[in-house]
């Protein structure tokens, strides 16, 4: 045996596998196969005893050979840390499933079901009903009732068909610091008097509601009073000898009341962001504060209580005063029933809790009946003023608005009768 089968034996692993090639073996560079001399033979590598750290350990008789991988030249048993080295830019080799990392085989993305959708959506219709009916308890809790307003006296009304609400503005400062009343031109006067009343009449059938104005100057008598103009009906009895007149006057049955301070009135209108009003002549009116431009613009609250109050413009002051109050309360409901203020939560809930704030109302009106009367005026209703012509003159009391009784009279039928007004009698302005 030559001194190189020798040394080739003694880095043999001893279990009869063969030998690698030499790390020699192979192609040289530029391409001429590498010819090995003979053993022995002049130019003949001298390999170097294996040091006895780096020794393979030869395997017990009961252990199963083990595999063993050629990396790059060199021997490496299947337990050992030597991995294959990359050259930069290679991409790791890919598992079975035809992706790389550790993760093994990925499967296709799960796709959400309409089920899982639909469940998604429920969830959140009865998260959303079950907020709305508690901001309508909470609404119903905070309304200030009136008690006594439609208590029943004799010779009331009998009830009519359709429902009859009675709106009030009020020129009450309640609320008001003396700042703001500076700043809104409200004055300085003590008590409490109607600015503007409106009667709403919401019929049983498809026929569109019908908002009277109601001229606080007309000429009406007053139970037990005698003849005066229908705001002194409120300075001297309040709320319920207001009701008790209209109904007298009228003959329709009043089913709600509403009333509505100067404080208030501003809150509304502020916590919808504002409302838009078509001016349809300048307004310059120190008295009410009031200085606007013609055409559409938006009103802050201290405006559209100006723009409601003022007496300036036209031939007959209080009749357009009457048509301002109507122009606007349709605008502030259109605004407030929008879906950008009901769909909003950060407006629709301020607004909800200013004017339950605002408002007082007869003690049997609750949230729902506040829901049929923002409803009803959302539905572009008919709007007209109680005919009237010419003066009258009331001792004590002044020039007051003398009503056409005719045309009242037919105004009033319609609203009792639960029909149509005539259109001969209603204000197109």
């Amino acid at each position: 045996m030559t001194e190189d089968d020798r040394t080739r034996a003694m880095r043999s692993p001893g279990d009869g596998r063969p030998l690698p090639p030499w790390p020699s073996d192979g192609l040289r560079s530029g391409g001429a196969p590498a010819h090995r001399p003979p053993s022995g033979g002049p130019g003949a590598p001298t390999h170097q005893l294996p040091n006895a750290a780096h020794a393979p350990e030869s395997p017990r008789a009961d252990e199963p050979p083990r595999a063993s991988s050629r990396v790059y030249g060199r021997e490496r048993s299947g337990k050992s840390p030597v991995r294959p080295m990359r050259s930069r830019g290679e991409e790791p080799p890919k598992g079975p499933g035809g992706s790389g990392g550790r993760g093994g085989p990925k499967g296709p993305r799960r796709r959400i079901s309409w089920k899982a959708i639909a469940a998604v959506v429920a969830g959140l219709l009865v998260v959303l009903l079950v907020a709305a009916v508690a901001l309508f308890f909470v609404i119903d809790s905070r309304l200030a009732g009136i008690d006594g307003v439609l208590d029943d006296y004799d010779g009331r009304p009998a009830d009519t068909p359709g429902t009859n609400w009675l709106l009030v503005g009020s020129d009450s400062r309640k609320g008001l610091t003396a700042a703001q009343r500076r700043k809104l031109a409200t004055g300085q006067a003590a008590g409490q008097r109607t600015d503007s009343m409106m009667l709403l009449h919401i019929p049983e059938g498809s026929d569109k509601p019908t908002l009277v104005s109601l001229p606080r100057d007309s000429a009406v008598t007053i139970p037990g009073k005698g003849r005066n103009k229908l705001n002194a009906a409120y300075a001297i009895g309040g709320p319920r000898l207001l009701t008790q007149t209209v109904e007298t006057v009228t003959g329709v049955h009043v089913d709600h009341y509403m009333e509505i301070g100067f404080a208030g009135f501003v809150d509304i209108v502020d916590a919808i962001g504002g409302v838009e009003i078509n001016v349809r002549a300048a307004v310059d009116d120190p008295k009410a504060g009031l200085k606007l431009k013609k055409g559409v613009q938006e009103l802050s609250g201290s405006q559209a209580l100006g723009y409601v109050r003022t007496r300036k413009g036209g031939a007959l002051p209080d009749f357009e005063r009457t048509k301002r109050q109507r122009q606007f309360l349709g605008a502030v409901v259109k605004k407030a029933a929008s879906p950008g203020v009901l769909l909003n939560p950060f407006t629709s809930v301020p607004l909800a809790f200013s004017a339950t704030d605002a408002v007082e109302v007869d003690s049997g009106t609750g949230a729902f009946n506040m829901l049929s009367l923002g409803l009803a005026m959302g539905d572009s209703p008919v709007t007209t003023v109680v005919p009237f012509g010419g003066n009258e003159s009331i001792p004590g009391a002044g020039s007051a608005v003398k009503w056409d009784r005719t045309k009242a009279l037919a105004l009033f039928n319609a609203l009792k009768e639960d029909k149509p007004v005539p259109k001969d009698v209603v204000d197109a302005g």
